[in-house]
């Protein structure tokens, strides 16, 4: 089965530029170790929220923009391997010379329990962190079937709930705190592809009045 790898970052808005080039630098080494996808974001429409938020989640400063990202893998062992080739591998240096405050991103393993449509090079992404009490797992994944189903029908492309598995707890932030999950709770990292921003606008306005998604 699957594995994905989440990733959140704060990056210098000033650093665009270098971001984008060292995650083109960085893509052949991830599939040299076993990974069939990587996708990186910048934020775009990430709203303020009144109790958690993605700015939150990592410390962003104004100067700092979002990056929502993930990587996928054919399975856990393929991402483990990958993981401990990367920690041999990585120096201080090399975290020093990172376009951002690599101490701030928040990082982990999830195994994704809901992946509907095809996996395309996406125009656009709407990516969240939910947390979710342990128990009531069933319940969320036909939720989230529903959930998937609707927006398929005006437009999206793939659809993917990834359940928390090795989510690690940080020494300044992670996906815990992130999200403020409380005991019992573990975290989907979760996002809905689209073709294009135009077709997510349009998408997302027919859905939030279809009767299906209120229910």
């Amino acid at each position: 089965m699957s594995y994905t790898e989440g990733f959140v970052a704060a990056v210098p808005r000033a650093n665009r530029d270098a971001y984008k080039q060292h995650a083109e630098q960085a893509l052949p080494f991830f599939k040299k170790l076993g990974a069939t996808r990587r996708v990186e974001r910048w934020g775009d429409g990430v709203p303020a929220g009144k109790v958690t938020d993605f700015k939150r989640s990592v410390k962003a400063t104004p100067d700092e923009d979002i990056i929502f990202s993930w990587v996928e893998y054919p399975d856990k062992a393929t991402r483990d391997r990958a993981n401990e080739t990367m920690q041999k591998e990585s120096s201080e240096e090399s975290i020093r010379s990172m376009p951002f405050d690599a101490k701030r991103m928040i990082w982990g393993g999830f195994q994704p329990v809901n992946d509907s449509g095809a996996s395309t090079r996406p125009g656009y992404v709407d990516g969240c962190l939910i947390p979710v009490p342990a128990d009531r797992k069933a319940d969320y994944l036909e939720m989230a079937d529903k959930h998937a189903a609707i927006l398929k029908e005006y437009g999206a492309t793939r659809i993917v709930d990834a359940w928390g598995d090795d989510v690690p707890d940080g020494k300044i932030t992670d996906y815990k705190g992130a999200v403020q999950a409380k005991d019992g709770e573990t975290v989907i990292f979760s996002w809905v592809e689209w073709p294009s921003k135009k077709a997510r606008d349009e998408g997302w306005e027919k859905a939030m009045k279809d009767p299906r998604m209120e229910a």
